[in-house]
């Protein structure tokens, strides 16, 4: 569990590369926000979330599973993420902020991703 990263990923690499390749410029890691979003445009007031499908429970998604040991640890653990993100996304709406979740499995179409996030965000 100590390897286990929260940020830089790679779906996260791969996002921030795409992102960047179109033109948008952006602030990492928003300490002073709730959550602590991936990527954060300022002035756009738009966050993006890069959240992997395991980690946070994608629903409808084949990665979306509670390992079969030690589940009494996992189901526990895995629902208090789930809590945890739409409490921050919640609180990060209420404050003027437009959010965007990328999961992990949505990078197998990056032309469709980057349709979204171009959509997301308008003109660069």
């Amino acid at each position: 569990m100590g390897r286990i990263r929260d940020k830089d990923t790679s779906p996260e690499m791969a996002v921030r590369k795409l992102i960047y390749s179109m033109g948008y410029r952006y602030r990492l890691h928003g300490k002073t926000l709730p959550g602590k979003p991936d990527l954060v445009f300022r002035p756009r007031r738009k966050i993006i979330f890069v959240h992997g499908c395991f980690w946070h429970q994608h629903k409808g998604c084949k990665d979306k599973h509670i390992p079969k040991s030690n589940k009494g640890y996992w189901k526990p653990k895995l629902e208090k993420t789930v809590k945890r993100d739409k409490e921050n996304k919640k609180r990060l709406i209420n404050d003027g902020w437009d959010v965007l979740v990328i999961w992990e499995c949505y990078l197998s179409d990056m032309a469709k991703l980057r349709k979204t996030i171009k959509k997301f965000l308008g003109k660069a």
